[in-house]
């Protein structure tokens, strides 16, 4: 079913959402971007239809939600262990002890990377508890994506027609807002604010600007290829990529004392990744991949080959943050090409090969 709202409407529809949901939406924060009067869209909690960014795409991701950049799991003492909150923990600490489900509003690529951090947090293996006690309370409303943004490249990867795990669609049409609802017990609230009916199909993105060709196979030979030599001077291990891709699930834990003999205190999951310093520091003080250019590859080969392997399709959504973030302007889906290029080269010296032995 669909309906159309005009501002009002959507403003009404908002606000009584907000009672009984945090709602969870891209926002525009003025002057807050990188350089001097450069703005920045980040995930944040609303209560008004004017503090959503439906325009542009937001910079950071909306799995801060579920998995934060730092997350208190529990908290100890001598003599018993407690266990942290939920959603107020992870997204709001102002909001612990919200009862409260969760509306998050994204797009189609986004919705695609739900998929991915459920694979990695609750079908690899063991469900991790953290997490599920924060997904079951989160739905989600998908934002019309009727055009592509720069350095967006959803529609190789195959993420630009968003999976059916959506409660209703937002987008903008003409003077107002049209919206899908796959929720039927929200139909009368929409009936309340809506100026019409009518059949609304969720707009998606056909074309992207941004093209990338992802290898079917990669030999194992290429982890020694050339092709990642170049990143070892041009990439700093800012980490900043795998920090705003809506698909990297990397983490550390730390432990805080409260007392000096370190018995009272709480236990942090923080995010980390492969390619930041200390990640892969393993006892005695060994490191694996110091090499940016090794951190590269082993990113990579995961996003667009390894994680295939295990789950069937592969954990890059194509929504280009990383490249929009990357303060050393190096483009993934470049990585990608080169990698796609560097497997062709192979193919070909092989079969050439072979075809002398034969």
């Amino acid at each position: 079913m669909g309906y159309v709202l005009d501002g009002e409407g959507l403003d009404g529809l908002v606000r009584e959402l907000a009672r009984d949901y945090l709602v969870f939406a891209p926002v525009r924060k003025v002057g807050a971007g990188r350089f001097t009067d450069v703005d920045q869209v980040i995930y944040d909690f609303v209560d008004d239809a004017s503090q959503i960014e439906l325009d542009a795409k937001s910079d950071y991701s909306f799995k801060e939600l579920l998995t934060p950049l730092s997350q208190t799991l529990f908290y100890y003492t001598e003599d018993q262990v407690r266990e942290a909150g939920g959603i107020g923990s992870a997204g709001d600490p102002a909001r612990e002890g919200d009862t409260r489900d969760v509306l998050v509003l994204m797009r189609a690529c986004d919705l695609h990377g739900v998929k991915r951090l459920d694979a990695m947090y609750l079908h690899n293996g063991p469900e991790d508890s953290f997490y599920r006690r924060i997904r079951d309370r989160v739905h989600f409303v998908l934002l019309g994506c009727p055009q592509t943004f720069e350095h967006c490249f959803c529609v190789d990867m195959g993420s630009n027609v968003a999976p059916d795990n959506w409660e209703f669609s937002l987008e903008r049409s003409g003077e107002g807002y049209a919206c899908a609802v796959e929720n039927e017990s929200l139909l009368p609230l929409f009936e309340r604010y809506a100026t019409a009916s009518r059949d609304v199909v969720p707009a998606h993105v056909t074309q992207n600007d941004v093209h990338v060709r992802v290898p079917k196979t990669v030999p194992l030979e290429l982890r020694t290829s050339p092709v990642w030599d170049e990143y070892n001077h041009r990439c700093i291990g800012c980490g900043r990529c795998t920090l705003v891709c809506p698909t990297c699930t990397c983490f550390t834990m730390q432990d805080v004392a409260y007392t000096e003999n370190g018995r009272v205190g709480e236990r942090r999951r923080v995010q980390a990744s492969c390619m930041i310093d200390g990640y892969s520091t393993v006892a005695g003080g060994a490191s694996y991949r110091k090499q940016h250019g090794e951190r590269m590859r082993f990113k990579v080969l995961h996003k667009v080959y390894d994680f295939r392997q295990r789950f069937g399709y592969d954990m890059c959504v194509g929504c280009g943050r990383c490249d929009d973030v990357c303060p050393e302007y190096i483009s993934f889906a470049a990585c990608v090409n080169k990698l796609s290029d560097a497997v062709d080269e192979w193919d070909a010296q092989h079969e050439g090969s072979v075809a002398r032995d034969a």
